[in-house]
């Protein structure tokens, strides 16, 4: 890999973790039922807003999870805008965990 040497800002992949108050399996497909206007979630295009690498959910330790991993923290931010009225709206109190990736492998 060479090094970034036109001095052009690269974006970090972002990991978003989101379990806790309020998320659980009903409200999760609640949120992705008014998220997608029914559709559903089949593939990263499903999403209102690009830049999804990987999505996953399910029951964990602790309840509810879902794992997010966003090209860039613009994309985890302009997704946030659409999707924080509809947890509000179904009750999801608890804020997910954004964080920078440090490694991300894709197949």
């Amino acid at each position: 890999m060479s090094p970034n040497t036109d001095n052009k800002e690269v974006a970090v992949p972002v990991v978003l973790v989101h379990q806790g108050e309020g998320l659980t399996k009903e409200s999760y497909e609640e949120t992705v039922r008014r998220l997608t206007g029914g559709k559903g979630l089949n593939s990263p295009a499903d999403w209102p807003v690009e830049g999804l690498l990987v999505h996953a959910a399910g029951e964990a330790e602790g309840g509810f999870r879902v794992i997010d991993v966003w090209e860039s923290e613009e994309a985890v931010r302009r997704f946030g805008e659409s999707i924080g009225p509809i947890l509000q709206e179904v009750g999801v109190e608890a804020e997910p965990k954004v964080y920078p990736a440090h490694t991300f492998v894709s197949a």
